[in-house]
């Protein structure tokens, strides 16, 4: 396909300096008409300059859209259901939004009959793979244009000047540069670049926005109780909230604590190692409290099991593949394990800490007192039956043993 025969592209606009340089070079490299998807997956920016900006470079159809519920409900309380971690430590936080993004990339290609849809990621960089992948998923046949891979605007300073060349409205300015590359969501805020690019250098304290550092937090232990359904979180201190306003009250109760602080090296999908610092508050609360509510309610084959698969499970999310059938196959797995894990988790956040002191479900507990105390058990369990089982298990190693 020509850049000619391209009439129409939905490009994913912040109203930030690099999709306002992309909607402009879109017009002028493709000639076409450009419609703006501005998604709202909780961020915590004011989204209405964005629909200001647009309309100022002449936009005609332009959607900004409310997203977390659905980002929550659909996107990350399944990632959870799996208690998926990448690389032992990252709870994926920009990973995971990007589906949900492509998904309404193609959504409103199909709604406003663009040819095309349009993003902002770079060349060197994750999320590219993530936004064309789900595309692709979701729309065969759709056309993608990925600017940072065509346009010789290779800097900042490049990107200004063009933005002056053209009448762009942007508010920054000439010699002026945020420290660091930040994405926000109500799962995390991400940080890359600046002093952050040098793995020996630590974190600045006045980087975290979400968070108070653990050497600040309060010095009195806060409790909550946390309930679950179905392997989701419903209920925090007997308060039922929507799947959003949960994590957006675990952010708040979270970070005031100090939890979910991360600075890690990971390994990016493209090839490349990349450091970056994360804040996930609520997310590292749920994953300790669904891990805790399992324990009681999963059989112990299953839960190995799921351990077993998360790290492909992981790797998916992280690599772009949320809507591939292998991950949609694993999440009907892990979805059907999630069917008895109902209770409640009680948690202490102290200092950075998430403490889990108590875990109880009234219909769904697999735990026995009567097998698993140390005092009389009243028959419930024959301790003699031990012996055969062990013998049994130390057969080949005998023999091995014998042997040598």
């Amino acid at each position: 396909m020509s850049k000619n025969s391209v009439k129409k592209v939905v490009l994913a606009y912040s109203g930030g300096l690099d999709t306002s340089v992309i909607l402009k070079w879109l017009e002028e490299s493709y000639g076409c008409e450009i419609v703006t998807f501005t998604a709202d997956v909780g961020q915590g920016e004011e989204l209405e300059p964005a629909r200001r900006k647009a309309e100022l470079m002449g936009v005609k159809e332009i959607f900004i859209d409310d997203l977390r519920e659905e980002f929550v409900r659909d996107f990350v309380f399944p990632m959870f259901r799996a208690n998926t971690i990448y690389e032992g430590e990252y709870l994926l936080g920009t990973s995971i939004a990007r589906p949900l993004i492509a998904k309404r990339l193609v959504e409103i290609a199909r709604m406003t009959g663009a040819d095309a849809i349009s993003h902002g990621a770079t060349g060197k960089g994750n999320d590219q793979v993530r936004f064309e992948l789900g595309a692709y998923a979701l729309q065969p046949d759709i056309r993608v244009i990925a600017p940072w891979r065509e346009w010789n605007l290779t800097s900042r300073e490049t990107l200004l000047a063009y933005a002056r060349q053209h009448d762009i409205p942007i508010e920054y300015q000439s010699g002026t540069k945020s420290p660091y590359s930040m994405d926000a969501n109500l799962l995390h805020i991400s940080y890359e670049g600046g002093v952050l690019e040098d793995p020996w250098t630590p974190a600045e304290e006045n980087m975290w926005r979400w968070s108070v550092s653990p050497e600040v937090a309060p010095d009195q232990a806060t409790q909550l109780d946390l309930q679950f359904e179905q392997g989701d979180l419903v209920a925090i201190d007997g308060k039922r909230m929507s799947p959003a306003a949960l994590l957006t009250e675990l952010n708040r109760i979270g970070g005031a604590n100090g939890i979910g602080r991360l600075d890690l090296v990971e390994n990016r999908y493209v090839g490349m190692k990349s450091r970056g610092c994360y804040e996930t508050p609520g997310g590292t609360i749920l994953l300790r409290a669904h891990r805790a509510i399992e324990s009681i309610t999963l059989d112990r084959e299953v839960a190995h099991l799921k351990d077993e698969l998360m790290p492909r499970y992981a790797s998916l999310i992280y690599n772009g593949y949320w809507w591939s059938p292998e991950r949609l196959m694993l999440q009907e797995m892990i979805d059907a394990s999630q069917k008895r894990v109902n209770g409640m988790v009680r948690v202490k956040l102290y200092k950075g800490n998430v403490i889990v002191v108590g875990r109880q479900s009234d219909t769904d507990s697999l735990f026995s007192t009567r097998l698993a105390t140390f005092e009389d058990d009243a028959g419930s369990y024959d301790q003699a039956d031990a012996a055969g089982f062990i013998r049994l298990n130390a057969l080949r190693m005998r023999v091995a043993a014998r042997r040598s």
